[in-house]
């Protein structure tokens, strides 16, 4: 619509305008970094427990840790994801999605069972955790893809970049967890 002016109402070089998406976009960032950082939080009570757990535990433990590990309303695949989470902050080392397999078809052979591809789907999930600021990709000393839990001592605070996220999937993914 036009004003008396012949100029169009909002316009984009609108100071007012323009000063109050900077401020959107600010609130934006600093509530993302926010959401970074208690996610980090969260991932090393996670962590706490799932150290507790193995110490002082066994496997009626474990499910309950598990519970703890997803608070989200269950359907036929939280299964899968609660177990991957699990493994990569019970691991205390990076786990390629072989490894992450082999694991989940000895701790949880229930659930794997029900996938097609079990190594397809874990690099599915892991990649959201990723997405979500749970995981972190790099590569092992044979240049394969590895992941671990972001808790981990060695990740607080910093930054991971590199080549094991660039694509456009992965970007699509962290703009839909936003």
């Amino acid at each position: 619509m036009n004003n008396e002016n012949g100029e169009s109402k909002g316009q984009a070089t609108d100071p007012s305008v323009l000063e109050v998406l900077r401020a959107a976009r600010f609130e934006l960032d600093t509530l993302v970094r926010q959401r970074a950082e208690i996610t980090r939080q969260i991932g090393t009570v996670k962590q706490a427990i799932i150290g507790l757990a193995s110490v002082f535990g066994g496997s009626a433990l474990r499910d309950a840790v598990l519970e703890l590990m997803d608070h989200r309303t269950v359907n036929r695949q939280s299964g899968f994801t609660r177990a991957c989470r699990y493994l990569l902050t019970e691991a205390n080392r990076p786990l390629n999605s072989s490894e992450m397999c082999e694991e989940l078809r000895r701790k949880f052979p229930e659930v794997v069972s029900r996938h097609k591809d079990p190594t397809a789907s874990v690099t599915t999930v892991l990649n959201r955790l990723v997405a979500y600021g749970e995981a972190v990709p790099s590569k092992d000393s044979r240049g394969r893809r590895v992941w671990q839990w972001v808790a981990d001592e060695r990740w607080q605070g910093s930054e991971v970049s590199g080549p094991s996220l660039q694509g456009s999937e992965a970007a699509g993914s962290r703009r839909s967890a936003l």
